[in-house]
């Protein structure tokens, strides 16, 4: 059967192998089209010098859609990528019919900063990103250099939180309750902040859903 939707899985600083898992449970449950692309920057990719912040890596996937000629597309972005998917949907492609933010960074909530990972072991950033770190598994520590290449040494920007006011695209904001990296109020702040946005709780789950509590995740959608 030809897919009659199309799944943009946007990763985080960790990289494309966060989101591989889950975009192929995607494609083996649903009849849809699932995209798990690297940013350009990750992974020793070669990143365009046009590519300087969020809001133009947004442009280029909705730029990608377009010469893809691709539509009914549901962005789904965690962490780095959430904030991502914010700016996607705040372009208003036509393409795009809903949005998934996870456990996204970006926006800055008072008394609930983000995390500043840059100095930790990867151990103390799985104990961070994991409701039980004892099943995360082994890999990279996350690519601080490419992330910070888009994100700024703050990994938020001050505009976005006024800025998600503007979106108009259906929005769902999922967060892992025992995230230490952005906590959930942190995540209740990112879905007060989009009109008709709705936000859910996933327990015994920290920032990275979709390696955690795929099967919780696939059913919030």
């Amino acid at each position: 059967m030809t897919p009659t939707q199309t799944y943009l899985l946007l990763h985080g600083g960790g990289g494309v192998h966060t989101m591989t898992p889950f975009a192929d449970l995607l494609a083996d449950r649903t009849n849809s089209l699932v995209l798990a692309p690297t940013h350009p920057g990750f992974g020793d990719t070669p990143k365009p010098a046009g590519l300087t912040d969020v809001a133009s890596l947004a442009r280029h996937y909705a730029e990608m859609l377009d010469s893809m000629d691709l539509t009914d597309v549901t962005v789904l972005g965690n962490s780095f990528g959430g904030w991502l998917t914010a700016e996607i949907a705040l372009l208003g492609s036509p393409r795009v019919t809903a949005a998934v933010i996870v456990n996204g960074i970006g926006v800055e909530v008072e008394d609930h900063p983000v995390t500043d990972i840059s100095g930790f072991s990867l151990a103390e950033i799985q104990a961070h990103s994991w409701h039980d770190p004892s099943k995360a598994p082994a890999g990279p520590s996350p690519d601080i250099r490419a992330l910070l290449s888009y994100t700024g040494p703050s990994m938020s920007d001050p505009t976005l939180l006024k800025r998600l006011g503007d979106v108009r695209t259906p929005v769902r904001v999922l967060w892992g309750e025992s995230d230490r990296i952005v906590d959930p109020e942190y995540g209740k702040a990112y879905a007060a902040a989009i009109p008709g946005s709705t936000f859910t709780l996933l327990p015994r789950t920290g920032h990275l859903p979709q390696l955690e509590t795929p099967e919780e995740l696939f059913e919030a959608l």
